[in-house]
């Protein structure tokens, strides 16, 4: 299989590569006017098969002010998409026409699926509850900025850590540095999935869940709080029952380290007050902006080339059908069904999920 420089999961690169990205992020913030051309010439095309603000926006800005230009949907009602088209079919047009493919889908594994044919580069805006490594670069470079370090953090997630892609990603990308702590503050319904607690157990560094936020908030260094997500829930009925379980206000800030930063991938329905803004902790929406000076930073360094991976670490499992039923594998019957692993338990390649071999 060839290999393309494709950002499917962070996790596939190095931690010196995310470092290097960094750095380079960290250079834009400095003098973005400095890049306004570094892209002259270049098309990007945004495949986003579900609603997004900040991330279609920032991606497509980051792209103008490098100088590149942009094509793609917003709305697969308007494409081929709505005519019955699949994942493959779209993107090997549309990636025949682009030098870098942008796609958010709403199902897991959806975006690895369409980078095993694209001819160009894909990057990953987030696959369902899976994945989303561009607000974890994001999330990076916020803290580096603001704390000055990734590593000896106490960092809260709070929310909806089951179904929150933002929160699997950082976890997994924080776990790799040394001396972080985690506190995971949810329901028990919402709670962290197992594959990732697994990533934590690994990893050997400390976490504990617990249910409180205002008892929690004092020990945190970082707050990463989420929305419940109701796109995400299979009845209004079960939505309900989880919806304001969790709300950041001035009473709880109060509580808080002087240097503590609030984070949130946003959007937010609630569960941060609107006063809490004014408070100077509170960095979501700078956090937002230094979403799109590391998309900068990641465009460069996709369209350079220069760091390879291959997509399939495993092997083809023909019988053998994904556990996950929002797996991209049971929508899309021609994609071959590759796992990790060659036991009893094997892990799907697309949406990391635990299934009994065949």
């Amino acid at each position: 299989m060839r290999m393309k420089a494709d950002l499917i999961d962070l996790n596939d690169y190095p931690v010196e590569w995310w470092e290097k990205l960094l750095e380079l992020g960290h250079k834009i913030v400095s003098d973005p006017k400095a890049y306004a051309h570094a892209c002259d010439g270049k098309i990007m095309g945004t495949l986003f098969y579900e609603p997004s603000t900040r991330t279609q926006m920032s991606f497509q800005t980051a792209m103008l002010r490098l100088g590149g230009s942009l094509i793609g949907f917003d709305n697969p009602a308007t494409s081929s998409v709505a005519k019955g088209e699949n994942i493959k079919d779209t993107t090997k047009i549309v990636s025949g026409y682009a030098d870098i493919l942008v796609m958010r889908h709403p199902t897991a594994g959806s975006v690895k699926a369409a980078a095993l044919t694209a001819e160009c580069p894909v990057i990953n805006a987030g696959d369902g509850g899976h994945l989303h490594p561009t607000q974890t670069l994001t999330d990076l470079l916020t803290l580096k900025e603001e704390k000055g370090k990734l590593s000896g953090l106490t960092i809260g997630f709070c929310g909806d850590l089951k179904n929150g892609r933002t929160v699997h990603s950082l976890i997994k990308a924080m776990s790799c540095f040394k001396g972080n702590r985690f506190v995971l503050i949810s329901t028990k319904e919402l709670a962290l999935p197992v594959y990732i607690k697994d990533v934590l157990s690994a990893s050997g560094l400390e976490y504990k869940e617990c249910s409180d936020l205002e008892k929690a908030i004092g020990e945190l260094d970082v707050l990463y709080m989420t929305r419940i997500q109701q796109e995400r829930f299979a009845s209004k009925e079960e939505y309900e029952a989880q919806k304001g379980c969790y709300v950041l206000d001035r009473k709880k800030m109060v509580l808080a380290k002087a240097d503590l930063i609030v984070l949130h991938p946003l959007p937010r329905v609630d569960e941060i007050e609107i006063a809490v803004d004014d408070d100077s902790r509170a960095m979501y929406f700078k956090q937002a902006e230094y979403g799109m000076y590391i998309r900068m930073a990641l465009i460069l360094t996709v369209l350079e080339g220069e760091a390879h991976i291959p997509l399939v670490k495993g092997k083809e499992h023909r019988h053998t059908l994904c556990s996950n039923p929002n797996c991209i594998t049971h929508k899309e019957h021609y994609l071959p069904h590759y796992f990790i692993g060659d036991g009893t338990t094997l892990i799907c390649e697309y949406c990391d999920e635990r299934t009994l071999a065949e």
